[in-house]
């Protein structure tokens, strides 16, 4: 062979080596490139979970996923809390997510939801705990002008408002333990008291704060009134007493009248996690986060609602969430500078 020739066919040789180099060399920077951006991912997800509290707030239109989406706006802070309101089916659906479903840390909820899981779930007092009272919802029974009492409500048509809202659960609960069996009705309450004006329905029923519009700025006939009803020891579990005055509805309650009726309870409650774990520590910041900053839900551009909340408000038959009871057992000066 000439020396050309073996000088060609080691250059060919040496390219080839070179290639093959080339070949082996690019997917191990392709590897290289792969890895750092899963570990890069990997981090973002760690970060993005890390603070994560899952929020169920109840129907679209409703007032609790309302005000779970303003707890968000006032808490949220990046990479320190990330409150996730979500849309359910309503204050019983909320009590059956804070039990079973993966995510759910905290929820708004009526108190006397947890009747119907007394059967199931004997120590649910115990599963449940509250971090804030919200509000209270009362409880109205607004009856046609030949209604003089409760007890001539039994076998009467009453209108409780479309299931999933809190007057289809709690109105037929409370019309049991009042002992009153009636045609029980859920349709929406507009198309009730429109039937109710005919004389088709004896009888609606709200489970809502007051006032309620249909009755502050409807007009109705002489007659037409909220029946009372007596707080009791068969309320005591998870009702509080309330009543209903000329203040809330001018043209349905003379001036200087009372009229006694009972409130439901609606909370912000949280699943009672260990105290060492991770999800007791995330609405551990919830409550640090919402307390501190309080403040900010009680001004403009929020549910008024939120003026009438009192941090330090009860609730029947529920302990609250150790690290709200220790925020505010803390002193005000303390308090005050917490969750900037």
């Amino acid at each position: 062979m000439s020396l050309i020739k073996f000088s060609f066919a080691m250059a060919l040789a040496a390219f080839g080596l070179q290639l093959a180099a080339n070949a082996q060399s690019l997917p191990t920077r392709e590897t290289q490139a792969t890895a750092a951006v899963k570990k890069t991912e990997a981090a973002a997800k760690e970060r993005i979970n890390a603070w994560t509290v899952g929020l169920a707030g109840g129907l679209i239109e409703g007032a609790p996923l309302r005000l779970a989406a303003e707890i968000a706006r006032v808490v949220n802070e990046e990479d320190k809390l990330h409150v996730l309101p979500i849309v359910t089916r309503g204050a019983t659906e909320n009590v059956n997510s804070l039990l079973y479903l993966r995510g759910v840390d905290a929820a708004i909820i009526n108190t006397d939801a947890l009747e119907e899981y007394k059967a199931q779930v004997p120590s649910i007092e115990r599963r449940i705990v509250y971090v804030l009272n919200l509000f209270p919802s009362e409880l109205h029974i607004f009856v046609r002008p030949e209604i003089r009492s409760l007890e001539e409500l039994k076998g009467k048509k009453v209108n409780f408002n479309t299931q999933g809202t809190a007057a289809a659960y709690s109105g037929p609960l409370i019309f049991s333990r009042l002992g009153l069996n009636v045609e029980k009705m859920f349709i929406p309450h507009q198309v009730a008291l429109e039937q109710m004006k005919r004389g088709e329905i004896a009888a609606v029923v709200f489970v809502t704060s007051k006032p309620v519009d249909a009755f502050l700025k409807g007009r109705w006939d002489p007659g037409f009134k909220i029946l009372p009803v007596e707080y009791g020891a068969k309320f005591e579990d998870y009702y509080l007493p309330s009543s209903i005055d000329a203040t809330d509805y001018p043209s349905l309650v003379p001036k200087g009248e009372r009229i006694a009726t009972i409130a439901v309870p609606t909370i912000l409650a949280a699943y009672n996690w260990p105290q060492q774990s991770d999800r007791y520590r995330r609405v551990a910041r919830l409550v640090d986060h919402l307390f501190g900053r309080f403040d900010r839900l009680q001004s403009p551009g929020f549910d008024s609602k939120w003026k009438e909340v009192n941090l330090r408000a009860s609730v029947p038959s529920l302990g609250r969430f150790k690290p709200a009871q220790e925020w505010l057992d803390l002193p005000q000066a303390v308090t005050a500078g917490r969750s900037p």
